[in-house]
């Protein structure tokens, strides 16, 4: 475990995509700084291997908006087209200015048709390349790169996970590109000494983890799971960029093996969905999941589950990814490169290797006391 004086150090962190999910990230890091020790509901853990939340400092920002390039990322985090729930409207300044990022395929046609209160404005500015990228996280001495940039963007997440590479930068992967999960990016990863942890970051409690605690809960009670689906609604920018199916594969394969995965048997392909459903703009950042099991139970008898979870989006992934935050930077204090399996297990819907989640809790606490 990091010393006191190690654990001052402090985590400097660099975001990639400005949206919801970070507009969380920042307003939970300014809320739980200002409480004391017991007030700390939302929390997995308030000291995470010498680390508390307070120790959390934003030094650099990257996206492609207009309204938010320039701006101060304490300011950036409300700006449009944002909408999630502002549960701590007085965030201090940062002293980090939102950059203008890379492209690439982080900008979905069909979003450029949409109103400008819903979509992204893309700046007209120069974009950096990987040298200009890798200069600001080394000058502002990131330690871990958090990447919440929007479903679908391949390319893009490939740009800045190269650029994690060469800065020496921990790289937390929370969408649906794989990247831990792809022995080849692990492999480069591990050969270049540097610690990433991911793929797709696993809601505190939502539909998958909902989802995969009721599956692993017919396996372990006998019954055989027959069928299931669930159906996601939505009204944040996530939604509508998935409105673009070609976007969505990887999100569909990320939820899918993350049920597949505690599920007593594997079930064929067509008696099993799980994955985003629709957008609904009045929802905003509320996402509304309809989950259903249907199985048969003893001497053959059928049963059915159905379930409607109805929470703040961006919010109930911000716990979770403290805890990542915070996990990254104990795996680079350790010398630990390549995937960062124990965290991934529990706090990812596709990490390296899957675990039930009961055995994933215990192995990231295992993890954390570790050193």
């Amino acid at each position: 475990m990091p010393d006191g004086s190690l654990a001052r150090e402090g985590i400097n962190v660099a975001i990639v995509g400005m949206g919801n999910c970070a507009s969380s990230l920042v307003q939970g890091i300014a809320l739980y700084r200002d409480h004391d020790r017991n007030e700390h509901t939302g929390l997995m853990h308030w000291d995470l291997g010498g680390y508390r939340p307070s120790d959390i400092r934003i030094v650099a920002a990257w996206d492609i908006d207009r309204r938010k390039v320039g701006q101060d990322v304490a300011r950036a985090i409300f700006e449009k087209p944002n909408c999630t729930a502002i549960f701590c409207a007085d965030v201090p300044e940062t002293g980090a200015k939102v950059r203008m990022g890379k492209v690439l395929d982080g900008f979905a046609p069909h979003m450029a048709e949409q109103p400008e209160h819903r979509t992204f404005l893309k700046a007209d500015l120069p974009e950096p390349d990987r040298d200009e990228v890798v200069r600001t996280l080394r000058e502002t001495g990131t330690h871990v790169l958090m990447n919440y940039l929007p479903v679908g963007s391949q390319k893009a997440t490939e740009f800045y996970a190269e650029c994690a590479i060469e800065a020496g930068v921990a790289f937390v992967n929370n969408i649906p590109v794989f990247i831990a999960s792809d022995p080849a990016w692990a492999q480069r990863f591990a050969a270049a000494g540097v610690p990433i942890i991911g793929d797709d970051i696993k809601a505190q409690v939502g539909a998958t983890i909902v989802h995969r605690v009721l599956t692993d809960l017919f396996a372990k009670r006998g019954v055989r799971l027959d069928r299931t689906y669930q159906l996601n609604t939505g009204g944040n920018t996530d939604f509508l960029n998935m409105w673009a199916r070609d976007r969505v594969a990887s999100k569909k394969i990320s939820k899918t093996e993350a049920v597949q995965a505690v599920a007593g048997q594997r079930l064929d392909w067509e008696n099993i969905h799980v994955g985003p459903s629709d957008y609904v703009p009045w929802q905003n950042d509320n996402k509304v999941a309809f989950i259903r099991l249907e199985g048969t139970m003893f001497g053959g008898v059928p049963m059915h589950m159905e379930l409607r979870l109805s929470v703040e989006d961006s919010p109930n992934s911000a716990g979770v990814a403290i805890d990542l935050i915070r996990c990254a930077k104990l795996a680079r204090d350790r010398g630990l490169a390549g995937p960062i399996e124990a965290p991934a297990a529990f706090f990812c819907k596709h990490p390296p290797r899957q675990m039930q989640d009961d055995l994933a809790y215990q192995a990231v606490e295992d993890f954390i006391r570790e050193g």
